[in-house]
């Protein structure tokens, strides 16, 4: 059944192309030139269209070259919601509705472009459309439209067309279209959803028989007992809720969770489980019985990943020795340059100590979180490779037992420095000369406010240290070098181990699960897309370079999957979790989805400044373009104001403020550049598609691991900048999370008595 949608679903007579919007474009020169041409042709509209009706549909379109498809889209979505929804007739969406709910095909036929028409199809519940067609090539419309063109209605369509009734024979169409005959009317019909890409490719082992074997992960995790080592991170905490929801056949899950002062192990994971949202689908599920749930599956165990051992006590040492099947370390300092100390201890001697508990173990295998980004300043294909003494540069006498040793000797012979006479005395005249309640202190508050400088100084000293020597190694900072060593380290000592290494890249937003749109804490993605929702416009960035995002959920399925071979011993030794070369989204392309889910934002809020804002695109530029025109070439401008204000009797400039921010964006463009303009970098992640290509039919809908069908357009304008705003944006404002219902649960003591603990509801931090 077809149905002419102009004058029986609306009041308006056309569906006009959306042209007009496009002036949003990524100068202020194209800006005024495509309005111009929009003028124009809505000048030459009427005459083109008396001449030649399918020519002018032709002519009109071509304003749209240059204009991307995510952008069309959403300006589709927008004219959809704003201009014709106020218009629909609710005679024809009743009669539209009846002939939907009956069963039968419906495809709506317009000549508007398709980017209108999906969002009218969608609301009405039909599947297909006729309808216009623009042309694309790596995402940028040509000005071209696909053949069929559908033409415009004739003079007397205003006339004959108004009533509510808009089925029309196909017949008809092919009269009323121009077009060749039924066939080809039935050759135009489109689905109305948008199109995603899912290219499955074919999976060769040449190798190993024991691969082309199918995998079941609730076979190969049933009645096995896991160590889980940083369950209060992003991925662990996922991972935790995931696997106790789709796995109720594993055995038991032991939490490693350090002690903090006074704050007991136990004590931290049940604060976690009260007030993080991550639990809320095992809350939805079990109510007040998830404290219950929780005890007969998971049993908190007190220790500490960077001590020997894992801190754990002798006993409890020698029962998971006999226990465990499996480790799963998703432990780790994840600050690009962080103190030295930290970084050793957290990521580098924190593997040694798991890798001692695995050696000694009796059949634990392990799975190591480490990251894509151990590449380091590379460019081109990332193989999934564990490469031992690696260092970006190829430093052909690189030892990496060497490396620790004399990171750890220099981490000695700061401390010692710290407390020498002549540091001692410059932190003394520190103190005096600062114009704080410092100045003129002598005594014990003298001493005091001198050992605060020297744990600042120590922890200045040793991050600029880190960080020096990580680039001197050929990676961008200390975070990926300490990954990078603990690698290493792996392959020297865990040869012969059922050990897997995993490599994600950056973890962002997920997608389903726990549920959809979940995010926390201030990652790589969350201060840029923040950056470019505000008043700064200009990133520093290489177009053509594949910010390689990939949602937590896929994340962490696949580690279960790969936790499943692990215990099966069908490993291969590296794991690459990422989607730059099976579903790469560019940096322009990213930038744009960034800036058009701040305007499907802003066009919702009233007010002159949400006005302002959504006409304010982001773009990518040059470095020097960046430095000649934003935020470096802005901070020298308020300097020189400042510099000729500064004899004026002022205690503060208004422009200090200005200042102290342009140098924030600075420090941040600065740290992310390695990610944004530096480093092409493609990571190969054919390991875990192969396992998920080993995957028993019934078991892959819930473990199966696919990113190339990920829909760019859909997840980072309706699921993670939503996300953001939501989870991460408030912690960047100072603002406190939106309030969450209180959870009262009842946690059995180890004395046997119950407590009672919950949220108020006000405020969520994360732990």
């Amino acid at each position: 059944m077809y149905w002419r949608v102009e004058g029986s679903l609306l009041e308006l007579t056309t569906v006009r192309p959306i042209g007009f919007f496009t002036w949003n474009a990524q100068t202020f020169a194209e800006r005024w030139v495509r309005r111009g041409l929009v003028l124009l042709m809505a000048l030459l509209r009427p005459f083109l269209y008396v001449a030649n009706r399918v020519f002018a549909t032709r002519v009109v379109h071509t304003v749209l070259r240059g204009i991307s498809c995510d952008r069309l889209d959403l300006l589709g979505e927008e004219y959809f919601h704003y201009k014709l929804k106020p218009y629909l007739k609710p005679d024809g969406i009743q009669a539209l509705s009846s002939l939907v709910s009956s069963g039968r095909n419906v495809v709506l036929v317009s000549q508007g472009l398709d980017h209108v028409m999906r969002p009218l199809a969608r609301h009405l519940g039909v599947k297909w459309l006729i309808a216009n067609r623009l042309e694309f090539r790596d995402g940028i419309g040509t000005g071209r439209i696909l053949d069929p063109v559908v033409r415009p209605r004739g003079l007397f369509a205003r006339i004959t067309g108004t009533g509510p009734d808009g089925r029309r024979t196909a017949e008809k169409l092919v009269r009323d279209l121009g077009l060749g005959g039924v066939r080809e009317l039935r050759m135009a019909v489109v689905a109305a959803e948008r199109q995603t890409r899912d290219l499955e490719r074919p999976i060769v082992h040449f190798d190993d028989d024991r691969r082309l074997e199918p995998l079941s992960i609730r076979k190969a995790l049933a009645g096995k007992h896991v160590m889980l080592i940083g369950v209060t991170g992003f991925i662990g905490k996922v991972w935790l809720v995931n696997a106790l929801m789709d796995l109720p056949e594993i055995g038991r899950i032991y939490l490693l969770i350090r002690r903090q002062k006074s704050n007991p192990a136990q004590k931290r994971f049940e604060k976690l489980v009260e007030e993080s949202p991550v639990f809320d689908p095992l809350y939805e599920r079990y109510g007040s019985d998830l404290p219950r749930f929780l005890q007969e599956r998971v049993e908190v165990v007190e220790g500490d990943v960077s001590q020997p051992g894992l801190g754990l006590a002798p006993e409890k040492s020698e029962d998971l020795r006999e226990k465990l099947d499996l480790i799963i370390n998703s432990s780790g300092l994840t600050d690009f340059n962080p103190d030295l100390r930290e970084a050793l201890s957290a990521n580098v001697d924190a593997t040694l100590h798991v890798l001692d508990v695995v050696r000694a173990s009796n059949h634990a295998g392990l799975v190591h979180l480490s990251t894509c980004y151990v590449a380091g300043t590379r460019d081109g294909r990332v193989s999934e490779t564990l490469r031992p003494n690696y260092t970006p540069i190829g430093l052909p006498d690189f030892d990496v037992e060497a490396e620790c040793r004399s990171l750890h000797e220099f981490v000695e012979q700061a401390e010692r420095k710290a407390e020498s006479a002549e540091v001692t005395e410059e932190l003394r005249r520190q103190a005096l000369s600062k114009e704080h309640a410092a100045k003129d202190l002598q005594g014990a508050a003298l001493d005091n406010q001198i050992r605060k400088n020297r744990v600042r100084w120590l922890r200045e000293y040793l991050t600029e240290a880190g960080k020096k020597r990580a680039n001197e190694l050929g990676w961008p900072n200390t975070y990926t070098l300490s990954k990078s060593l603990a690698e290493s380290l792996i392959y020297r000592y865990g040869a012969g181990l059922p050990i897997a290494v995993v490599r994600p890249a950056i973890v962002e937003t997920s997608v389903e699960k726990p549920f959809l749109g979940w995010n926390e804490g201030i990652n790589t993605s969350a201060s840029l897309s923040y950056l470019l929702g505000t008043s700064f416009r200009q990133l520093p960035s290489n177009e053509r370079k594949r910010l390689d995002i990939i949602p937590v959920d896929s994340v962490c399925q696949g580690m279960t999957l790969i936790a499943g071979a692990v215990i099966e011993r069908r490993n291969d030794p590296v794991y690459q979790l990422a989607t730059s070369a099976t579903n790469p989204c560019d940096m322009r392309r990213s930038i744009e989805l960034t800036s058009l889910a701040h305007r499907k934002h802003y066009r919702a809020q009233e007010g002159l400044e949400y006005w302002l804002r959504l006409r304010l695109d982001a773009i990518s530029v040059s470095k020097e373009r960046y430095q000649r025109m934003s935020a470096p070439a802005q901070k020298a401008i308020i300097k020189s104001i400042q510099r000729v204000m500064a004899p004026l009797p002022l205690r503060k400039t208004p422009l200090a403020r200005t200042e102290r921010s342009l140098e924030r964006v600075e420090k941040l463009i600065e740290l992310f550049e390695p990610f944004i303009l530096l480093n092409e970098h493609d990571f190969v992640a054919d390991n875990v598609e192969k396992l998920s290509h080993a995957l028993v039919e019934e078991e892959k809908a819930d473990f199966g691991y696919n990113t190339r069908s990920l829909d760019w357009w859909e997840y980072w304008i309706n699921i993670h900048i939503p996300a953001l705003r939501k989870w991460t944006y408030p912690l960047i404002e100072g603002r406190p999370l939106e309030a969450r219902p209180s959870r009262n649960l009842h946690f059995a003591e180890e004395n046997g008595e119950i407590a009672q603990t919950g949220t108020n509801g006000g405020t969520w931090r994360y732990s």
